[in-house]
């Protein structure tokens, strides 16, 4: 197997892109380093592809290893045909290879091992071949065996069977065309487990549809409905069609054989292979149905991580409850703490005026801007507890406040963690969930970090999915819009740290130490002084760096210190030097002056790769800019909007929360989530909601149904 041939194939680029892409990946640079810094090698892949590129690469050398493994086997039992060699050659997956070395595996006893023990492989070989003219059941007398359980000819004749059975379900071509036939024709079928109960799972009680098309959160639905034994599931297969198959090959036209292979064959389809194939039928689709999870999951996670953040704010940081009040910190706009408590607005206390008394003297005292407010339990009253309180000052003092409401998916988790307790040792771990709400509105990146991503809440059944790939998969979203972003290495922490190019836990962990040792840092090479920090190291994380009020301003930008260089003999071209990148007023003669610039030219002059050059001349025409300023900001309010006050026809503006397979769902400032499903998405055809919204976008929608008895919304964006 070719395997850059394989893979430009299947990504669709060309081979010498793949090629370059394997080396810089066999050579340890990281996936976010190769996407921004070497572009002209892999001719321009996105970190997504390059992340694709990277699985597919692991698992054809997997592949080709276990290739190798199960030919060396073959050939040590002496049963290497150049037919296995090929089929080997010429298998995609570890399935096939599977089905390949299934007749040489090591097997358990089984009612055919048992008959070859009993020495009637012969007579299985004799019924097979359809050859010999004496009657079967006279040939069969001369394997009768009373010390080896063979009794009488019949018993022999059976025992034959179970070995053709078994060796016709060994036969990799047979499952290979069954499994065709089933997933072309093949039906997943679903009935109650129990019938007499509500469960969430009512739509799959009598429910079927065809294997190609159900899509991968019906595949997840019905596998946790089947866990949970409300459901019981089968696939129903073209029968007739794959018994006609093998009987075709094997039954040489009418004789004394004939029925006793009908049996056989049938046996072998009823026992052997029916069984496993709905095992591995089942097997596929629950893996590719996770893997769109996982990728549905990892699009949302990277579109919360990168959401804007609310710079130069005082927020205070809302963790609503009943019984156990709610918790309340203030975080200045630079995310440091200045004071919590907790109040008791909610039931059972019930203790509005004095929850409103603490609100006002916090807001008065810290000249507060603006509420996050978490969407856990006890949200909508806090919202409208929130909502008075913020009429009240402005009515008083006429000063704005705004709330917003924040998800707090992981913030408990955070509490809890050794990472808040070094964060926050002195403040009680049930306040540290309101210090994180308020931190998330500011920097969600920087804060959100800070938890297992997966507790991040914005998929649909990551609870199902295989958590080691999950786990894998939103770690290399993290660390791609962590090194997109950019971090500054005189305030990050070192779980910020840990997820720049080349820089692990240890590594991070050492910078802070560092910094605290020694001040903040002056120049990116000073990091080459970190301990564990070697020139690999510093290669790949230190265009991912920023530092401001250093000695380069160049290092406020992502431009990489190995093109200094071209980026200083650049605006030297232009008249220019890097410290007038920190002047407003020649800021934007230089925008212009980089504007006017033939790239190809400028490229061949400076010896620099067209790609680079306009990385280069994009940093040194927005310095310092943080990416995440062009996403959508939060829908800031100061009212709420009653679930009983949604009328059929309504324009709303919300905040899609989340993007699933099947639509999304969006906040309109009632306590749940509205569905837009795709089917509402537009006009034209929708594949994926994703082509259409990303979490975090504002979208206007239209109220097309109410469910008041569920308090449920269905929303619609064909305005």
């Amino acid at each position: 197997m070719n395997i850059t041939k394989t893979i430009a194939e299947e990504l669709k680029v060309k081979e010498t892109q793949v090629e370059a892409t394997i080396k810089l990946i066999d050579d340890g640079n990281t996936i976010p380093f190769i996407a921004r810094y070497r572009k002209e090698a892999t001719g321009g892949l996105s970190d997504e592809q390059l992340r694709e590129l990277g699985e597919r690469l692991t698992y054809l050398r997997n592949l080709q290893e276990r290739k190798e493994e199960v030919k060396n086997a073959i050939e040590n039992q002496g049963k290497l045909t150049d037919e296995i060699v090929i089929a080997l050659e010429i298998a995609k997956t570890l399935a096939e290879v599977e089905d390949i070395y299934r007749p040489y595996k090591q097997k358990k006893r089984t009612r055919a091992t048992i008959a070859k023990e009993k020495g009637l492989e012969p007579l299985a070989n004799i019924i097979y071949l359809q050859k010999e003219k004496q009657p079967i059941e006279e040939i069969a007398k001369e394997y009768i065996d009373t010390e080896k359980g063979v009794e009488t000819a019949q018993e022999a004749i059976a025992g034959a069977l179970d070995i053709i059975a078994e060796n016709i379900s060994d036969n990799a071509e047979y499952r290979k065309q069954i499994k065709r036939l089933t997933y072309r024709d093949g039906m997943i079928e679903t009935k109650a487990g129990k019938p007499e109960e509500k469960s969430n799972y009512e739509m799959y009680y009598e429910f079927s549809e065809k294997i190609n098309r159900i899509p991968s959160h019906r595949i997840l639905a019905i596998n946790r409905g089947e866990k949970e034994e409300y459901l019981k599931v089968k696939i129903t297969k073209p029968e007739d069609q794959i018994i006609t198959k093998i009987e075709k090959d094997i039954l040489q036209g009418q004789n004394q054989y004939t029925e006793y292979l009908k049996t056989a064959i049938l046996d072998s389809w009823k026992r052997l292979i029916e069984p496993s194939i709905e095992r591995e039928i089942r097997s596929d689709l629950t893996e590719k149905a996770e893997e769109q999870a996982i990728k549905v999951f990892g699009q949302n996670a990277k579109q919360l991580l990168l959401g804007a953040p609310l710079l130069g704010l005082t927020v205070i940081g809302f963790d609503p409850a009943y019984r156990t009040g709610c918790k309340i910190a203030v975080i200045d706009e630079t995310g440091k703490l200045l004071d919590t408590t907790t109040i008791y607005p909610t039931e059972p206390q019930n203790d509005v005026e004095g929850a409103k008394k603490t609100l006002m003297n916090l807001i008065a005292k810290y000249n507060v801007d603006m509420f996050a407010i978490g969407n856990g339990t006890a949200s909508r009253e806090s919202e409208l507890f929130v909502a008075d309180v913020i009429k009240e000052i402005k009515e008083k003092y006429g000063k704005e406040v705004h709330y917003t409401i924040v998800s707090e998916a992981g913030a408990s988790v955070y509490s809890a963690s050794k990472l808040a307790t070094e964060e926050y040792p002195d403040i009680n771990v049930s306040l540290r969930g309101a210090i994180s709400i308020a931190r998330r509105l500011q920097d969600p990146l920087a804060e959100l970090v800070k938890i297992e991503p997966k507790a991040i809440g914005v998929g649909q059944y990551q609870h199902d999915v295989n958590q080691k790939k999950l786990g894998e998969s939103l770690g290399g979203v993290v660390e791609d819009a962590v090194n997109k972003v950019g971090v500054d290495v005189n305030t990050a922490t070192p779980s910020l740290l840990s997820y720049v190019s080349g820089i692990n836990k240890t590594i991070a962990n050492n910078i802070v130490k560092y910094r605290d040792e020694n001040g903040k840092l002056k120049e990116r090479k000073e990091l080459l002084k970190v301990p564990k920090l070697g020139k690999v190291a510093y290669e790949q994380c230190a265009g991912f760096i920023r530092i401001f009020d250093g000695k380069n301003p160049l290092e406020i930008t992502s431009v990489h210190p190995e093109s200094y260089e071209v980026a200083e003999k650049l605006l030297n071209n232009i008249g220019h030097k890097p410290k007038d990148l920190l002047q407003k007023e020649t800021l934007k003669e230089i925008k212009e002056k980089l504007a006017q610039l033939n790239v190809n030219k400028v490229a061949k002059e400076l010896e620099i790769g067209e790609m680079t050059l306009k990385d280069i001349i994009a940093e040194l025409s927005k310095p310092g800019r943080d990416p995440r300023e062009e996403m959508p900001k939060p829908v800031l309010r100061t009212d709420v909007l009653k679930f009983e006050d949604l009328r059929e026809g309504q324009i709303l503006t919300g905040t899609v929360r989340n993007v699933i397979d099947f639509g999304a769902f969006v906040d309109v400032g009632v306590k749940h989530d509205g569905l837009v499903h795709i089917s509402e998405m537009s006009e034209k055809f929708v594949k994926n909601p994703s082509e259409i919204v990303s979490v975090g976008d504002i979208v206007k929608v239209k109220v097309i149904s109410i469910d008041k008895e569920r308090q449920k919304v269905k929303l619609s964006m064909k305005l």
